[in-house]
């Protein structure tokens, strides 16, 4: 009689990476409390700490015989040219200063171009995302820019257009259902719950079926979702597609918080502002960066609580990014937004330029936290999937930094300086 197979609850860990979450949580001491350990205190110093040989590792990826289709566009060393090379064109816009980031190289236009076309395609031609009259801001949006700066590596356009629909879907449900175009505090829960269904589909019975059907196409934010995740569940795995659904339920807990907050009136302790900023972020999109690079990070590694140390100071990190370089936008908007440098000013007393400043430094903590969580996670487990996915989530990271550093359309910097 043939050996049986394992069990399916046997873990799928590949056996290189089977103890690494034992290896890199157990080298430290964890709190009393039962919390994840507080990473050592970086300087305040706006220069990057020297990078550790486990972070130059992650960073230069792996190398030996087949993994050579490891290595997306980052950090590549380039050859050694023949004669002095013509310096880079600088980049549109100008970076905070003082900010910690990566330059990117500018993304490939003819990408850009072709993505930037089916994009609109899609929004106008089979959502109908929006009005006439808000077109200049979709185009003035640059999301094909956006998306191909942040995922370098993808195999196809067709991969790159994955991210595409669900980032603008995204931006959708947040403008029409939140922000400044008929978005309101009151009755959200009810709205996200709803488009929610878009993507994590309602299973009912046979008679109200077709009402839940029918509403998908009811209002743009909900025809966006669900066109760009059909579009997604063609390219992702069932874990990978779960994962996502996770992540945006996250994102709307975050937006029901905000929006708690607003019709209170309650401007947060710091900390309390983080931690909705920690579910009302930029983490569905770096999440997939895996398939939008035509792989998977298996479910128990992506699992794994210092991945998701990882993952989480990753997506802190971009949305700091985003309350730094949309000040000036939300400041001139009506209303009060609330942001990090507004709640830091307010809760700790200070001027709205000291403020801003503080903002800064505490974006340059996460960025210093997450570059050393990712390398010592690299280190612990050096398994192809993890570290690309990790060099892939970096990407994402300084992607992101490029598109608001050069989106001079949206942004503008505050005269602090």
């Amino acid at each position: 009689m043939p050996e049986p197979g394992p069990s399916p609850l046997q873990s799928s860990l590949p056996g290189a990476a089977a103890p690494f979450g034992a290896h890199v949580l157990g080298s430290v001491k964890v709190p009393a409390s039962g919390g994840l350990p507080a990473p050592a205190a970086p300087s305040r110093s706006t220069a990057p700490p020297a990078p550790s040989a486990a972070l130059r590792r992650l960073l230069s990826g792996p190398s030996g015989l087949g993994t050579a289709g490891l290595h997306p566009a980052r950090r590549e060393a380039p050859p050694a040219p023949p004669a002095a090379p013509e310096p880079a064109a600088p980049a549109a816009g100008n970076p905070i200063p003082g900010l910690y980031h990566h330059p990117v190289s500018e993304p490939d236009p003819v990408r850009v171009e072709e993505v930037s076309r089916r994009i609109k395609a899609w929004a106008v031609e089979e959502v109908d995302l929006f009005p006439d009259a808000w077109e200049n801001q979709f185009d003035g949006f640059h999301v094909g820019r956006y998306m191909v700066a942040c995922h370098p590596d993808a195999p196809t356009i067709e991969h790159l257009m994955v991210a595409t629909r669900l980032m603008v879907a995204e931006n959708a449900v947040d403008d029409c259902y939140c922000e400044d175009h008929g978005g309101s505090p009151i009755g959200l829960g009810g709205r996200l719950l709803l488009a929610h269904t878009a993507i994590d589909p309602l299973h009912t019975t046979k008679e109200y079926e077709p009402a839940w059907a029918r509403s998908l196409r009811s209002d743009a934010p909900r025809r966006a979702y669900h066109s760009a995740m059909e579009y997604f569940l063609r390219q992702a795995t069932p874990s990978q597609a779960d994962r996502y659904r996770h992540d945006m339920a996250r994102l709307h807990l975050g937006y029901l918080a905000e929006a708690a907050w607003s019709q209170t009136e309650y401007v947060p302790e710091v900390w309390e502002y983080l931690a909705m900023r920690q579910f009302n972020n930029f983490r569905p999109c770096p999440t997939i960066t895996d398939t939008v690079g035509g792989y998977e990070l298996p479910a128990d590694l992506h699992a794994q609580a210092a991945m998701q140390r990882v993952i989480a100071l990753a997506g802190n990190a971009t949305t700091i990014v985003n309350d730094l370089y949309s000040y000036t936008k939300e400041l001139a908007a009506p209303g009060r937004h609330m942001n990090l440098p507004v709640v830091i000013a307010d809760r700790e007393g200070t001027s709205d330029k000291e403020g801003y400043l503080k903002a800064v430094e505490v974006h340059n903590d996460l960025m210093h936290a997450f570059e050393a969580e990712a390398a010592a996670l690299a280190a612990a487990c050096p398994v192809p999937s993890v570290l690309r996915f990790l060099r892939g989530v970096a990407v994402w990271v300084d992607g992101n930094h490029y598109w608001h550093q050069t989106n001079t359309y949206r942004y503008s910097l505050p005269d602090f300086w």
